[in-house]
């Protein structure tokens, strides 16, 4: 078969990429290799003769080469796939994606469902770049579906690959903070402790430079970070208090701009 051919050949590079991976400090990026991915699919499309319209409407192409891979990623760890069938199953949903055949929404969806589960598989192998494009294929469909949570899990699936596939190491854990922090947007609510640890924070930093009852400075760090305190309301603090006062109003009210737009953006999808 066409696919499994091209496959075979396009094995081989990603095998060759792999090994000398290993051998470098930094990593490589694999845009070479997307690319050679690319014309190996597009050989396969411009060949491909679809089959009739007399197919059932529910069914995919190509299920025959991506069962094997759902079928282990269910049932066992995603090292246990090899990269050939991988990329034969990654080949075989492109394929299906751009063809010419117009796909319906039950096979929107099962294709969809396939790209997604393709990603782990392709992260283990070494290839957070192809694991990227299956997340972006399988966001546009869910969003073809109208399946809002499916389309963000897929969001930050996605944003987490393109990290791993960053070549410089300062851009990988520089991307963890994003992450962390709010799910790179998906995960709005995980600012909420962010919001915690920077109270505890400044809390702390207060504490030690103030001159009044512990509950009076609970209070004045609770409300600072929501609206800034006046003159008045920090004599009692020696020097340094008010700085750390003024930080942690700056601090919040961007934390928090960012955790509402967030917020109103999972509410409202804008």
């Amino acid at each position: 078969m066409r696919i499994e051919r091209h496959a075979d050949a396009y094995t081989d590079s990603v095998t060759e990429f792999l090994e000398q991976e290993h051998g470098l400090r930094r990593r490589a990026t694999e845009q070479p290799l997307l690319d050679l991915f690319t014309r190996h699919t597009e050989a396969v499309v411009a060949t491909y003769d679809p089959p009739g319209i007399r197919r059932a409407g529910d069914s995919l192409v190509f299920g025959h080469l991506y069962a094997p891979v759902l079928e282990h990623t269910a049932t066992v760890t995603p090292q246990a796939i090899t990269v050939n069938k991988l990329l034969a199953a990654l080949i075989a949903a492109e394929v299906e994606f751009r063809g010419p055949l117009r796909l319906s929404r039950t096979q929107n969806r099962l294709l969809a469902e396939a790209y997604e589960r393709l990603g782990p598989p392709l992260v283990q192998a070494g290839l957070p770049a192809h694991a990227a494009l299956a997340y972006r294929r399988a966001a546009s469909l869910y969003r073809l579906d109208e399946d809002t949570d499916a389309e963000d899990r897929c969001g930050l699936a996605l944003a987490q690959a393109k990290r791993r596939a960053q070549p410089a190491r300062w851009k990988r854990v520089g991307g963890l903070v994003p992450d962390l922090v709010c799910g790179y947007g998906y995960r709005p609510f995980r600012m909420l402790w962010f919001v915690a640890l920077q109270l505890v924070v400044f809390l702390g930093a207060v504490l030690l430079r103030a001159d009044q009852p512990i509950a009076v400075t609970v209070f004045q760090v609770l409300m600072n970070y929501l609206n800034p305190l006046g003159v008045g309301d920090t004599l009692n603090l020696r020097v340094g208090g008010r700085a750390i006062f003024v930080v942690e109003s700056y601090l919040g009210a961007v934390t928090m701009s960012v955790f509402f737009a967030l917020l109103v953006r999972r509410w409202f999808r804008l």
